[in-house]
């Protein structure tokens, strides 16, 4: 089942809704990696939407007429954010973790949502 971008909006208020409970939003790292990792995800949207709508390949003409067949470079670079998103959440959850020494119980709420055993 496909998540729409209104769940992936309503999940990311929900995980800054967790945040402000436990005033971790104001963390710097958190909030900068938060606000990175939504961009990225916007991007992956737009990307996944620009290859289904032109399709896995793409020609390119020469001068002479002739066509060469190409990867769209669309999934390329929605590749190359897939890995980037998934490094920054990476990131995302180490800040959390570390602020189990501060807020033990902000970080597991945190955690727990992320990883999707708490709605």
């Amino acid at each position: 089942m496909a998540t729409n971008a209104r769940d992936l909006n309503k999940q990311a208020k929900e995980i800054l809704e967790i945040a402000e409970k436990w005033n971790v939003e104001g963390n710097f790292f958190f909030s900068t990696t938060f606000k990175r990792y939504l961009e990225q995800i916007n991007i992956l949207s737009e990307l996944e939407k620009a290859w289904k709508e032109e399709g896995a390949t793409v020609s390119k003409e020469y001068v002479k007429g002739r066509k060469n067949l190409y990867v769209n470079p669309a999934i390329t670079e929605y590749n190359k954010t897939s890995t980037a998103a998934n490094n920054t959440v990476g990131t995302l959850i180490k800040i959390i973790e570390s602020m189990r020494e501060t807020d033990e119980d902000a970080a597991r709420e945190l955690l727990e949502f992320i990883q999707g055993r708490k709605k």
